[in-house]
This record gives C-alpha cells, sequence and structure tokens, in this order.
C-alpha cells in the first residue's frame, strides 16, 4: 500500500540543505475497518522536482516522479493479463514433462525408452542422446547438463522428457520414472558443512582481505580489549512465484523457432536453446510478455524447460509446451543459497570492531550455477552499513548432492550482510550496551574510514542520517525502555526490538553486464509503442519506463504503450536482475527518446524559427518560439517531412571495473541504504513469535514512481521475514528428498504475518546520487536486507530470557522449533 507524505527534514552535511522527502504510511488497522481508498493517488505530491537543476522539458512534465498504480494492474484485477500457459494453443500442440530422477546420487545405466513409448498418448520420448548440440545449459561453468547422462546428482534431476498429446498423459508417463530407470546408488552429501569437510566444491575458494600491513589482522585480533567467536546458521529460500517454470516452443518457417519463455534473461534463453540445437542465434526467438514472479530463479534455470521443449519442438515439428507441477518445480530448481558462518571479532569497549575474520560456506548444490556470482557479492556485503579496518572473508562454494542453488533477490548480499548483523548484537550483549549505539560507533565516514573491503569509495553515504531520522521516527529509545519493562513484568511472553540498517550494492558484479538497449516508435496519431530489453515480473518495470519515455517527450503517460520483451526486437540483453531493470532499461528508452525529441525540435525550429534547444514539450503540446503546436501535429508533419519517427537507445553504466582475481575493483555505480525498527513478542513456552510493529525508512534518491517503490519495499520486507523466520527447507538424511515441496510444508508469510503497525517512509535522497535514470535508486533487492530487524529482535526477545547475558544460539530460519533450542541454550547457559 502505498503511504502519505507527512514529514520532510533536511541533510545537515549539505550546505543547500536539499529536501529529503519522507512518505510515510499511517498504521494500518484490521482489513474490515479500512475505509475504502486510493493510497496511490495521496503519493502525487511526493515527489517535488528542483527547476533549477532540469532541463526545460522536464520543469513542464513531471511524469517521472508520480505515483502511478502498475501498468497492467487493472488487467491483474479482471483476470485479463495473459500469462504463457494463458496463450491460445496452436493446432497440434503437444505436451511435455520431465522425468526425475528418484536417487539423490548414482550412476545412471540405463532408460528403458521403450515401455515409456508405449503408454497411452506418448509421442515420443527425449533423452540426453537425442539433444542435437552440447548437452549444457550452464550459465558460466559447463558442468551443467540439460538432461542427465552418466550420472545422477540430485532426487529431482531431469533424465528424460516425455512428449504426449496431453499434459496430464505426459505427467503420468513421466511418474513411470523409478521404473524404467537403471541407476547404481553411490552415498549423497547433502549439506554444506559435510562437504566442505570434504573439501567438495564447484569452484575454487576465494579470499577478500584487507590489512593494514602483513599480519596487522591476526595482531590486531589478538591485541583487543574484547574478542568474540561464533557460527551462525541461515537455510536456503524457495522463489516461489506464482507462476510456474514454462516455455511453449512453436516452430517457424525456414528452420525457425519462437519460444515463450517466463525468463528473466531472454537473451541467454536464446543462445543456450540454439546452442542445444546446434542453430544459429538468428534462428530462435524468445519472446516474454510478463511473468507471475521471478525472484531469481527464472534468471538462469528457466533454462531446462526452455530447451527440452525447443528440442522437442523441433524434432517433431510441432509445438510444445512444457509447465512444471509446482511440486517438481522445488524438486528441479535450486534456489538462494543457505550458508554456514564461523566467525571472529575483536573490538574495544564502544564496540568498535578493531578486527574481523569470517568464513562462508554456500551450499551451492550439484553444480556451480551462479554460485560464484552470488559469493562474490556475499563477500562485498559482509561490511554492510560498517568500516571494519582490518578484515578477512573467506567464501567455499560447497557441492552438495541437492538442487543446484541459483539466483536469489539479493543473490549473496543478504547472506553476507547477515553476518556482521549477528556478529554487532553479539558485541552488543557482551558489552552490555545498546545494539543501536554499537552499531552507530562502526557506521562507514563521510570523509575517512568509508573505503570497502574490495577497495570502493562510500562516497554516497547516508546512513547516519537516514537511521537518526528512523531512530527518532519510531520512537526507538522509549520503545527499547517500554520493552524492558515488559520483559521485566512477563515471565512467558518476552518481547525484541531491533533496528537494523542496510548498504546494498548496485549493479552486475560482471561489468559488460551492465548494458541496455531499447526501440522507441512514435506513429502519426502521436502514439507511442517502446521496447526495451528488460522483463516484467510484477515489479512495475514497464510503468516506470513508460514513464521516462512520457516524461522526455513532455506527453500524456496513456499514450505510451510497452510491448513484450523479444530477443528479435532489442538483441544480446542482460538479466532482469541485480536491480538494475530501471536503471538500465530506463536509461536506454530516455536516450531513444531523447533523440527523438531533438528531431522533433529540430523540425520546430526549421518552421518556427528559434533554437532548437529552446523547444519545450510539455502537456501534449510543443512550445517554440513563441508558437503552441500540437503534438499529433507536430509528428504528422515530421512524417511529411521524412523525419525519423523511430529510434534506438543504448545505455552503459559507466565508471565500472572488477578483477575477479584478486576481488578488488568498483563494482557497483552507487549504494542503496535503509532502515527497520521492528519489535516482536515471543512465547516462550511454544517458540512461536509474532511481529507487533515495523518501521522501514528506505532511500530510493528520487523515486521514479513513490507507489510502486514503496509497494516493492514492503513486498521485499515481508519477503526478506519469510527467508529468516518460517520458510525452513528440509531434505531427508538418508535419500536426498526435498521433504518440503509444497505449499503445504513450505511456509511462505501470508496476509495474516503483515504486523498490524506497518509504516514505510522514503527517504528521498537528492544528494550523492549518482547520474541514475533521474537520479533514482534501485528498490527491487534492497529493502529484502530490512528483517534483519526482525531475526534480531526475536534474538532480543530469547536473550531477555536469561536477562541479556547469554548471547543466543538462534539459527535462522528462525522457525519455533529454532526458538525452543536457542531458548533451552540460554537458560542451559545461565
Amino acid at each position: 500500500m502505498a503511504g502519505v507524505p507527512d514529514a520532510r527534514c533536511h541533510s545537515p552535511t549539505h550546505p543547500r540543505g536539499p529536501t529529503l522527502h519522507l512518505a510515510a504510511a499511517p498504521p494500518r488497522r484490521p482489513w474490515h475497518e479500512q475505509e475504502q481508498e486510493t493510497p496511490v493517488n495521496k503519493q502525487a505530491d511526493a515527489f517535488l522536482v528542483d527547476s533549477s537543476t532540469q532541463p526545460p522539458s522536464e520543469q513542464t512534465a513531471p511524469e517521472a516522479g508520480r505515483a502511478r498504480p502498475h501498468e497492467s494492474a487493472h488487467l491483474h484485477v479482471a483476470g485479463a493479463a495473459p500469462y504463457i500457459d494463458d496463450l491460445p494453443e496452436l493446432v497440434g500442440t503437444l505436451h511435455a514433462a520431465l522425468g526425475l530422477s528418484p536417487v539423490a546420487h548414482g550412476v545412471l545405466k540405463a532408460i528403458d525408452v521403450e515401455r515409456l513409448k508405449a503408454l497411452p498418448g506418448v509421442v515420443a520420448v527425449l533423452t540426453a542422446a537425442d539433444i542435437p548440440g552440447p548437452n549444457d545449459c550452464g550459465p558460466i561453468v559447463h558442468d551443467e547438463p540439460i538432461l542427465a547422462t552418466g550420472h545422477v546428482h540430485y532426487l529431482g534431476q531431469p533424465v528424460f522428457a516425455v512428449i504426449a498429446t496431453d499434459r496430464e498423459r505426459a505427467r503420468r508417463a513421466a511418474a513411470q520414472a523409478k521404473a524404467v530407470l537403471s541407476i547404481d546408488p553411490l552415498p549423497p552429501v547433502l549439506s554444506a558443512l559435510e562437504a566442505h569437510a570434504k573439501r567438495q566444491y564447484v569452484l575454487p575458494d576465494m579470499h577478500l582481505v584487507r590489512e593494514s600491513a602483513p599480519g596487522a589482522l591476526h595482531a590486531a585480533l589478538a591485541a583487543a580489549p574484547h574478542r568474540l567467536q561464533g557460527t551462525l546458521s541461515v537455510g536456503g529460500q524457495e522463489q516461489f512465484y506464482l507462476e510456474g517454470q514454462i516455455s511453449y516452443a512453436c516452430p517457424t518457417e525456414n528452420a525457425g523457432l519462437k519460444v515463450h519463455c517466463s525468463t528473466q534473461h531472454p537473451s541467454e534463453m536464446q543462445h543456450l536453446v540454439a546452442h542445444a540445437l546446434g542453430w544459429r542465434s538468428n534462428q530462435v526467438q524468445v519472446e516474454c510478455r510478463r511473468m507471475g514472479g521471478g525472484f531469481g530463479g527464472k534468471e538462469s534455470q528457466s533454462a531446462v524447460f526452455a530447451c527440452v521443449a525447443s528440442v522437442a519442438a523441433v524434432k517433431l515439428q510441432r509445438p510444445v509446451k512444457l509447465r512444471v507441477d509446482r511440486d517438481d518445480d522445488f524438486l528441479v530448481t535450486g534456489r538462494r543459497h543457505g550458508f554456514e558462518y564461523a566467525w571472529e571479532v575483536g573490538c574495544d569497549d564502544a564496540g568498535r570492531v578493531l578486527a574481523a575474520e569470517v568464513t562462508m560456506v554456500s551450499n551451492a548444490g550439484w553444480s556451480a550455477d551462479l554460485s560464484g556470482p552470488v559469493m562474490t557479492r556475499a563477500l562485498c556485503h559482509f561490511d554492510n552499513a560498517y568500516w571494519l579496518p582490518e578484515v578477512a572473508m573467506h567464501g567455499h562454494s560447497a557441492r552438495t548432492n541437492t538442487q543446484s542453488n541459483t539466483a536469489f533477490r539479493g543473490f549473496g548480499g543478504p547472506q553476507g550482510a547477515i553476518a556482521i548483523e549477528v556478529i554487532l548484537d553479539s558485541v552488543a550483549r557482551r558489552l552490555g550496551l545498546d545494539p543501536l549505539a554499537v552499531r552507530r560507533a562502526n557506521f562507514y565516514g563521510t570523509t575517512s574510514n568509508n573505503v570497502t573491503p574490495y577497495g570502493q569509495q562510500v562516497d554516497d553515504n547516508v546512513i547516519a542520517p537516514l537511521v537518526d531520522t528512523l531512530a527518532a521516527s519510531s520512537d526507538y529509545a522509549a520503545r527499547r525502555a517500554a520493552v524492558a519493562a515488559y520483559n521485566a513484568a512477563s515471565p512467558v511472553l518476552k518481547k525484541g526490538l531491533a533496528l537494523t540498517p542496510v548498504k546494498f550494492g548496485i549493479s552486475f558484479n560482471v561489468a559488460h553486464f551492465n548494458q541496455a538497449g531499447a526501440l522507441v516508435h512514435i506513429y502519426t496519431d502521436g502514439s507511442v509503442l517502446v521496447n526495451h530489453g528488460g522483463t516484467e515480473m510484477g515489479q512495475g518495470l514497464n510503468t516506470k519506463v513508460a514513464q521516462v519515455v512520457a516524461h522526455e517527450l513532455g506527453i500524456a503517460f496513456e499514450r505510451v504503450r510497452v510491448s513484450a520483451t523479444d530477443t528479435h526486437k532489442v538483441a544480446n540483453t542482460s538479466a532482469t536482475a541485480a536491480s538494475t531493470g530501471s536503471d538500465l532499461n530506463g536509461k536506454a528508452a530516455q536516450d531513444a527518446a531523447r533523440q527523438l525529441r531533438e528531431r522533433l525540435a529540430a523540425l520546430a525550429a526549421s518552421m518556427h524559427g528559434g533554437m532548437p534547444e529552446a523547444v519545450r514539450f510539455a502537456d501534449d503540446r510543443v512550445h517554440v518560439n513563441g508558437a503552441n503546436l500540437d503534438f499529433d501535429a507536430l509528428v504528422a508533419q515530421a512524417y511529411a517531412a521524412r523525419v525519423q519517427l523511430w529510434s534506438d537507445g543504448f545505455y552503459a553504466t559507466p565508471g565500472l571495473h572488477w578483477n575477479r582475481e584478486t576481488l578488488q575493483g568498483r563494482p557497483f555505480y552507487y549504494f542503496a541504504y535503509g532502515a527497520a525498527v521492528a519489535e516482536v513478542v515471543v512465547d516462550t513456552l511454544s517458540g512461536e513469535h509474532r511481529l507487533l510493529r515495523a518501521d522501514l525508512l528506505h532511500d530510493v534518491g528520487r523515486s521514479l514512481n513513490p507507489a510502486v517503490d514503496i509497494g516493492q519495499v514492503e513486498g521485499a520486507f515481508i519477503q526478506g521475514m519469510g527467508w529468516l523466520t518460517s520458510e525452513e527447507l528440509v531434505w531427508h538424511p538418508k535419500t536426498g528428498l526435498l521433504m518440503t515441496h509444497a505449499p503445504s510444508t513450505y511456509k511462505i508469510p501470508t496476509a495474516n504475518d503483515c504486523p498490524p503497525v506497518f509504516r514505510t517512509a522514503l527517504f528521498e535522497n537528492n544528494d550523492n546520487v549518482e547520474d541514475s535514470i533521474h537520479r533514482s535508486k534501485a528498490v527491487g533487492e534492497p529493502p529484502l536486507l530490512l528483517p534483519f530487524s526482525v531475526f534480531l529482535a526475536i534474538r532480543d526477545a530469547v536473550s531477555a530470557v536469561g536477562g541479556h547475558r547469554v548471547d543466543p544460539p538462534l539459527r535462522a530460519p528462525a522457525t519455533p522449533e529454532a526458538v525452543l533450542d536457542a531458548i533451552d541454550a540460554v537458560r542451559a547457559a545461565r
């Protein structure tokens, strides 16, 4: 829900005192007590444009920054937004289903293909031998076959595909996998720590070290007034997109193929399909109008489904659709990497970190997938918002016989940052200090102590004023005292409170991924069509891009339409990931629209006099040398004058460089900041908890669309809270079966888990923002780190059981079982 602007503050560090607009949502009442309202409209004035710094067209047409509903919201509400499974099926369409390995590890001896072909409705059976090109869909390391051959590496690995006349018959045939597969089982490795003990990894180890001199780290640890050690376990997380994995491959003329694929990376799917077929990329067209959620799970792992459907379609010369059930989706695909940590820290009496060393072991699963970049980002986010003078980080990507883990919103950043937050929480408890005081003591500075361990200067730091604003608006100090008083009088129910900050780097770690293209067409009736390389998965990307184009041309938002992402329109695109969708594609679309505006301005000046740069576009009008033209009329004149009315745009993020061998450079264009306060109550008899209140304040620069951004902040908070509290992944210790493979056993948050008091605000930071699209900041991934406050508030409540004298060994997710285990440990230690 969008909030309403209720306060403004000024930066004390800037001589001109630019406004930092705070758009805060009021406390929420139960749904049945809420009046019907349109909160989006209340956000309309949350964004203010400083006209003194804007070009003429931007002064009078502030479409960028306006709170608008999602461009497909009316279709979603009406059930009229088509997803891939809603597309009309072509005549002759066949359906595919995957036959999955019934064992976690073994030698694949044989597949009884003939038995499968004899089943009702079965048209064909595909195995690895039927793939014309290389049997590989690994995104970076070529270690992941499309269909298993030689060995199976996890329970649920695709071994064959059944193609049948309808989906039900295909599924029934594929379910015979156990009967038709001959596999000699081998002992599986199912945990990251077991793999780590065996030195079994998918990639070489990574080490990121900063020392003022050789040996300084361990010397600082030895000399520190206080020295702490600890371990932490944080589980993985299923993306649980509402629309599951699906691909629909349709042969076209002259050895061509069109693939409708629910994917965050159409270009990669195009390349992998062409690779599997032994074709060139120009023979394959991948299109994606919208996804029903992605969260990273459709970045690289759409590949198996796209490749199988495509190989079958080409082999049979008929359209083939492959849509997996939720259970099979769980069993086949990977998810957020679970991490195990061992750490040591030395600090002074104020809790300032003097030296820190951490070992991170991720559960990569059976293949590399994106585990390397995920670990890199984890290492680069261990510092979070804190200056660590002497630090060593060691990353190990453990190979286990489980699903190959992959991208998930945050992409390793949350796994890296949560470790330092737990460490500082432990430091505060050891020293008897308020955790917020310890955090403030360690914040990065603005003029010194502001270089990250990987060598990037933190030159846009607003974490201190942002945290001060939130601490004041949330009454943190008074509530801390109130929680202590409550706990003193309550032997069974214990409350906890925590305030945690966020610093999150924005850009792909690989520099060349930070590029985007777009096409903008103006038709002779003045309507505009935009195509760009990003994919819409509900996050509002198309809405923001349409706003950018409307803003640039000075026309109404309603004139602009965004078409489906299509590899035949914009080529060689990057994944819609790393929170860069609006930054990259918005800039590319702006570039294309600006070229068109300049052409139209030159034509207007040639007809009416004046200089082209003085022509202004606003409110569907064109103002030139005293004349006031209708935009449509100028477009018609441009067509008659043979002025090109379409343009391509391109953008590449400047200033990025990264050495993946030394783990040094400037991998991020800027940082997004935020903070959250969470208050919980824990039942010490059952281990259950309830989030009572959450106050969120997030830095979005100059928001492109406050309504969309607030929705993203709130959604990320609840999703991250689920990761840390209820979403538990459990594998059978002997068979390797993922036991939590359905909504009945895997518990994502629901509306009932939202706190009754939920205050969300945008800290609109007009200073120290790089030249991003309209000086906005990414909002997709960074807010997922805000619910660290929930986990640490639970930890605070558990700590109260022992009078805050024992550090609770709480693991994540903090399920009731985990909370009870931590309570028992605290009581035993006390």
